[in-house]
């Protein structure tokens, strides 16, 4: 057994930090001495682990504490997941340094400020809620969306931007082709499985939003260059049609 000023020094979690978990039930001393002083056992330090992973990946202390105490939680599933997503936010990082290195040989004025953009995800939440508010759409994006961590939300619209991209890797080609086409599909259930059921109604709204000259026109073209959200459009409507 380790006292919580043990723990402290061999975690570099503050006492203060741990009296706050015990209090929050986030995670609970394995005992108490006569005096009330809180004791851990090994079992609480893997638990204070997998805690601190889940911080480093900027989840919130209420959705990790959901998370460890559910009845089916995997630790070893919950450490690939940890593995997989520290890899992203290595190579997002790379690409930060990257890209301070290429302003560093030609000028600041070549920097590209979409790397730190959070406010991206946001302009979507809230075009949504003007369109979907009062549907049962939107009502299903709300309760898929409503656990999402900030991590969740990034890796998604990063997800969502790599279908845009190719998108914009066949916009010299026919909206009709099979491979276009197979690319909408590929958009449509990414919105079904992520968001809401996107029926060929709402695919068809979706994508006229995505030419009316707004955040998504400009986010498209930047996945995807110039003209893609318009071809993104023409392959809907092609979609859509049949």
């Amino acid at each position: 057994m380790k006292t919580v000023k043990e723990i402290s020094y061999l975690t570099g979690v503050t006492v203060r930090s741990l009296q706050y978990y015990d209090k929050i039930d986030l995670l609970k001393p394995a005992s108490y001495t006569d005096v009330g002083y809180r004791l851990y056992d090994d079992a609480c330090l893997e638990k204070l682990q997998q805690i601190l992973l889940f911080k480093e990946l900027e989840f919130s202390l209420a959705d990790i504490k959901e998370i460890i105490n559910h009845p089916e939680f995997d630790k070893c599933k919950a450490l690939e997941q940890q593995m997989l997503l520290l890899k992203l936010k290595r190579e997002r990082l790379d690409k930060m340094i990257d890209l301070i290195e290429h302003i560093k040989s030609i000028g600041v004025d070549s920097m590209s400020f979409v790397v730190f953009d959070k406010k991206k995800i946001e302009q979507y939440s809230m075009e949504a809620r003007k369109m979907w508010e009062n549907t049962k759409e939107y009502k299903e994006f709300e309760e898929k969306n409503k656990d999402r961590s900030a991590e969740d939300e990034r890796l998604m619209n990063i997800e969502i931007m790599e279908i845009f991209k190719e998108f914009g890797n066949v916009k010299n080609e026919n909206p009709a082709s099979e491979k276009v086409q197979e690319l909408v599909m590929k958009l449509q259930t990414y919105i079904t499985n992520n968001f809401f059921e996107c029926t060929n109604e709402i695919l068809l709204a979706l994508g006229k939003t995505y030419v009316s000259g707004n955040e998504f026109t400009e986010n498209i073209d930047k996945a995807g260059g110039s003209g893609a959200a318009d071809f993104v459009y023409e392959a809907i409507k092609t979609y859509c049609q049949k």
